[in-house]
């Protein structure tokens, strides 16, 4: 690919900080070190080094949108600084093409003492615009912007939600080459993010670079066709956003269980330091006949089980298989509105589990979650005396027990392809609130819907069974 052909290109980028411990330090930072050099002789530092950034490189063709995410910390928003040219990097080079509008931190560009007005006339010649050009925008950006007779109003009295509302309107009304959006969307109401996400979509059909940073890993995988994964300031992977996404699962997944083990070991730490009785009453109470505590510690073979690209978790259980029947039992993948769909899931246990939730999220071929649910929905119903039955949550399983689950929905879903995915967790308690996952497997099945033009025609993503009167 030329450069020519190229909106963005980040070469070895790094970025390092100077922590001082005291005012102190950074003065004799600035003091001593000159006065050994004159002297012939070294001093310091005086800090020690943080790089938020190590060594990062991709580039971002014209027209194409991607995703970059990561937990907070990773080196995000300090990545979009240096492409944006608010901050040097270090090391490395950032080379973009076209003019840059950018919605980073909220009200940034913006001058608290100015009017909303003056502040997007301001934003304006910024980016290179005439007033003419600006004025003859106004309108459209006023309009989308949509806060009234705040506009004239200082932008140090606006709310987060009218920052963020004004803040958009500038920049995607202004016609940049590239568009560089880092979280802000996140304060606006749900109206207004539509709008925002609409007027994204328009930009992108238009031929406009995106550089888009979420924590909405849904948004990412359905905004953006390519994605990019930091953790910890080094970029841990590069590809199509579904698979950047699972990645991005994966590392969540890790840290999690990172985190709960060692809230194990400490109360093991803490049982054994206490008189015998009482220690062999809390290991009593921390097993999984009680609370499930080997379920909370990830399984001793999940250190050597082999994780697939698709697939990962803690161990403890493995699910065999994940298959789409019809209401008879029988194997199936094409299916029309109105019939049954089952998923039937097989999973096998490695050791003693119990509050144990089995479910599935079932996506389109666009990406788009369509629903997610478990057995925890159900049991949350019959633990609120909502419905009868046994709860699922409440069984006890041995090792080595091979158990099967079915998933039974009257199908409502529009014409397209639909990809299971299965997953088997832990329930600390029966409400979500403390899952772990023993294992996820992403495309464990698929299915086809159909719909017969003829008899139940109807158009989007779901039949929502309208009916009319007249």
């Amino acid at each position: 690919m030329s450069s020519n052909d190229l909106a963005i290109s980040v070469s070895g980028v790094s970025k390092r900080y100077e922590l001082y411990d005291t005012p102190r330090d950074r003065l004799k930072q600035f003091v001593v070190p000159r006065l050994a050099s004159l002297a012939g002789s070294n001093a310091g530092p005086y800090f020690r080094e943080f790089w938020a950034l190590r060594d990062i490189s991709f580039d971002v063709s014209k027209g194409e949108a991607v995703g970059i995410i990561g937990s907070n910390g990773s080196g995000k928003s300090t990545l979009l600084q240096i492409i944006t040219g608010t901050l040097a990097p270090t090391m490395g080079e950032v080379r973009t093409q076209g003019r840059i509008a950018a919605l980073l931190e909220l009200g940034s560009g913006f001058n608290p003492d100015f009017t909303g007005r003056e502040n997007v006339m301001l934003n304006g010649a910024v980016l290179g615009f005439s007033t003419d050009e600006i004025l003859r925008r106004f309108d459209a950006i006023a309009a989308f912007a949509d806060i009234g007779e705040h506009l004239d109003q200082p932008v140090r009295t606006y709310s987060s939600g009218m920052l963020v509302r004004l803040a958009f309107a500038v920049q995607v009304q202004l016609s940049p080459d590239i568009l560089i959006v880092d979280e802000a969307l996140a304060v606006g109401d749900a109206l207004f993010q539509k709008r925002c996400y609409q007027q994204i979509e328009r930009l992108l059909n238009d031929g406009v670079t995106l550089l888009f940073v979420s924590h909405d890993q849904e948004t990412v995988r359905t905004l953006t066709n390519r994605s990019v994964l930091l953790n910890a300031g080094r970029m841990a992977a590069i590809g199509t956003s579904s698979e950047v996404v699972l990645e991005y699962r994966k590392l969540l997944h890790a840290r999690e269980s990172e985190y709960y083990t060692k809230i194990a070991s400490d109360l093991k730490k803490t049982a054994s330091a206490r008189v015998p009785v009482v220690a062999e009453e809390m290991a009593e109470s921390a097993t999984s006949e009680s609370t499930g505590e080997s379920a909370l510690e990830p399984a001793p073979e999940a250190q050597n089980r082999p994780v697939g690209r698709l697939e990962f978790g803690d161990g403890g259980a493995t699910i065999i298989s994940t298959e789409v029947r019809d209401a008879n039992g029988a194997a199936s993948s094409v299916f029309h509105p109105g019939e049954t769909i089952r998923i039937r899931i097989q999973f096998k246990t490695t050791r003693p589990l119990n509050q144990l939730n089995v479910g599935v999220r079932i996506r389109n071929k666009e990406g788009i979650k369509i629903y997610s649910w478990g057995t925890l929905n159900q049991d949350m119903q019959i633990l609120a005396g909502i419905r009868g039955g046994e709860a699922f949550w409440s069984r006890k399983f041995g090792t080595n027990e091979l158990v099967t689950v079915e998933l039974d929905f009257p199908c409502s879903l529009g014409s397209n392809l639909y990809e299971v995915q299965s997953t088997v967790t832990y329930e600390a308690t029966p409400d979500y609130m403390g899952q772990r996952q023993l294992h996820w497997v992403d495309e464990a099945a698929f299915f086809q819907v159909l719909v017969k033009r003829d008899e139940n025609f109807f158009g989007g993503i779901v039949d929502l069974g309208m009916r009319a009167s007249f």
